[in-house]
């Protein structure tokens, strides 16, 4: 070993530590706040499902309330007056309730799919961007 030192030339390819520095700079910045546009984009998706379904379960009550005053009106018609009358109300009241059973599954399915809130997709492509960044930390 002589103990002298060469130094290589710079090329243009090649970039001293302070641009490589605001270069990751850069891309970590924008890399995050594409990551957290991609989580309002899913959030709002979620939130879009949560209020369809919050809409249907409601119009289920709805409907439910006015099928128990069917219910109420079938069960007086049926004791003042003849059987054609009765059955009339009763059929409507067993229509109504049959639409809120339909609306209430729709709603609960709606809502089971906007749960729970959190942006699944962007967190995994998060968890993909730290480990590819590890990755080339460590070469």
């Amino acid at each position: 070993m002589t103990g002298t030192m060469h130094t290589r030339p710079v090329h243009d390819e090649h970039h001293s530590v302070g641009q490589l520095v605001g270069q990751a700079t850069e891309q970590l910045s924008r890399l995050v706040r594409q990551e957290v546009a991609l989580a309002k984009l899913e959030l709002a998706e979620k939130g879009r499902r949560a209020g369809r379904g919050g809409g249907l379960l409601g119009a289920a009550g709805a409907i439910a309330y006015v099928g128990v005053f069917a219910l109420a009106g079938s069960a007086a018609a049926a004791l003042s007056l003849v059987l054609p009358v009765w059955a009339a109300a009763l059929i409507v009241t067993a229509v109504l309730f049959v639409v809120a059973g339909v609306l209430a599954v729709i709603g609960r399915a709606q809502l089971r799919r906007a749960a729970p809130p959190t942006p699944e997709v962007t967190l995994g492509s998060v968890r993909a961007d730290v480990d590819a960044i590890r990755e080339r930390a460590h070469r």
